[in-house]
């Protein structure tokens, strides 16, 4: 018998004989918490991407994080399903510690006092792009897992837009960083 792949505690049926008062605390679940820490990335890859869109409302920059936005949340939703197949569940605090890291990383320095600069969109477009990057590999590597309870999702379709997201967040990064650069003083 395997290992239930919910993450936390949670009653476990004969778990009373094993000496660990029922409950299993989900030590081993590798699977669990490779899923959730994907989680908390794509709740940080959401909220930084509404971000940026909004910072960059009407400018061909905006339009593609606009739709990335839409993806991303996505992607996401997705990745829940993904959970919910395996009986995995979420685990609120790192999704929570996601948030509050997110809206930190805003207090950063960023070479203007109180606004919006150049290089804020660079990093932006830099965070975004390690996030995408990482989420190519959760897709590829649920490939790997061999679990009937997946076979309803297309991960190799999934890569391939990620993949894709990528390149596009590759094209802006780099005008925004010439753009950051010609300013700079």
């Amino acid at each position: 018998m395997g290992l239930p792949l919910e993450v936390g505690l949670r009653p476990l049926p004969g778990a009373h004989d094993a000496g660990n008062n029922g409950y299993w605390c989900g030590v081993g679940d590798y699977v669990g918490t490779y899923l959730n820490d994907h989680l908390a990335g794509a709740t940080v890859g959401r909220e930084l991407s509404k971000r940026a869109a909004g910072e960059n409302n009407g400018t061909p920059v905006g339009t593609f994080l606009e739709k990335l936005h839409e993806e991303i949340a996505e992607d996401r939703e997705t990745l829940l399903q993904v959970m919910r197949a395996l009986d995995v569940g979420e685990d609120h605090l790192k999704t929570i510690a996601a948030r509050v890291g997110e809206r930190l990383g805003r207090f950063k320095p960023n070479g203007n006092v109180i606004s919006y600069s150049p290089l804020s969109r660079v990093v932006e477009l830099e965070g975004l792009s390690l996030g995408v990057q990482g989420k190519a590999a959760l897709w590829r590597s649920l490939q790997e897992l061999d679990d009937p309870r997946l076979a309803g999702f297309d991960f190799v379709a999934l890569e391939r837009r990620a993949k894709r997201q990528r390149t596009g967040l590759e094209k802006h990064r780099v005008a925004a960083v010439r753009m950051a650069f010609e300013q700079s003083d």
